[in-house]
């Protein structure tokens, strides 16, 4: 079975055919009687003859720091469907949190076995500004802003200041503040920025320095939450810089018999459903994860397709989620 039979048998031209495979413009009717041509016989057009013929390989490379992260895993979905919707394929590959894995990914895919990459980076280092300069395919970044690259990325810095000042209208004035690696300039850096300035806004500046930082896990989060608790005995809130790390800590609470939210309320980023499930559930920002996936796709697809005034950077926003019930 080939394009000529398909078109004979849809009764329209090879090159309607052909568009239709490579997702151009053909009429609906032409689209309909094409589609059940393909579904009747189960054609599969050859990946080999169309990437020889329109140079494409209709395949994303997808770089991400880890799967066992629910805010990935959301960014991911989102990709994907918005990626099947187009007709494209995921290449995806998983850094473990490590920049050095994140460029050898990059390098593999500059080599064009790709036609755009969609990079969800922590850490930016000036080897990967060299490389990203320097690729040959399309690259939009997740999650993160870069000067000068397509990005897609969320407001940490005021869904922090936020969370910080419900904590503070809830009258918790002995704050801590558990974050990630401040090098991450997303949930590292802005989020304490975040919580720097609301804190000195209040007139409370003295709390930025209730600081420790710990890696994004729920371990961490316990042992970090320990030392913290250790250093500052009269906390009565904690935020925490994701979700994950908030867990860690709400469970060194419940193990060391502090109770929460009475006498410490804890607050976490991402909205995970970890949150939701930790008792008391957390206090916590929602960022639209999925949302992220789908527009750095759609900003992906607007340089492959060569438009003019392509989007180079879009800020989503987010929402604070307060499911506490301080009975302080």
């Amino acid at each position: 079975m080939n394009i000529a039979e398909i078109a004979k048998m849809a009764g329209v031209s090879k090159a309607a055919v052909s568009r239709y495979l490579n997702n151009g413009y053909i009429s609906e009717e032409k689209r309909e009687a094409i589609r059940k041509v393909v579904e009747e016989t189960g054609y599969r057009p050859s990946v080999q003859a169309q990437t020889l013929r329109t140079r494409k390989t209709r395949m994303i490379g997808v770089i991400v720091p880890k799967i066992s992260s629910t805010s990935v895993a959301r960014v991911v979905e989102g990709i994907l469907s918005t990626l099947n919707e187009r007709g494209y394929q995921m290449l995806l590959a998983v850094a473990q949190s490590d920049p050095a894995k994140e460029l050898e990914y990059l390098h593999a895919f500059h080599s064009k076995q790709v036609d755009g990459v969609v990079l969800n980076a922590t850490i930016f280092t000036p080897e990967h500004k060299r490389v990203l300069k320097d690729c040959a395919v399309p690259v939009v970044i997740v999650g993160q802003q870069l000067p000068g690259y397509c990005a897609v990325f969320h407001d940490d810095y005021h869904a922090s200041y936020d969370l910080t000042r419900l904590l503070l209208d809830k009258g918790r004035r002995k704050l801590g503040y558990i974050s990630g690696d401040l090098r991450d300039q997303a949930a590292g850096a802005k989020r304490y920025a975040g919580f720097c300035d609301a804190v000195r806004d209040m007139g409370c500046e003295g709390l930025a320095d209730h600081f420790v930082t710990a890696d994004f896990s729920v371990a961490s989060g316990y042992e970090q939450a320990g030392r913290l608790l250790e250093k500052y005995k009269s906390l009565d809130g904690l935020l925490c810089a994701t979700d994950t790390i908030a867990v860690g800590a709400a469970r060194y609470l419940r193990e060391h018999g502090i109770k929460s939210p009475e006498q410490i309320l804890v607050a976490g980023h991402g909205d995970s459903e970890m949150a939701r499930m930790t008792y008391p559930p957390l206090i916590t920002a929602h960022y639209f994860y999925e949302k992220s996936g789908e527009t750095a796709v759609q900003m992906l697809m607007e340089q492959l397709e060569g438009r003019e005034g392509a989007v180079r950077e879009v800020k989503l926003g987010y929402y604070i989620v307060d499911r506490s019930e301080d009975r302080r």
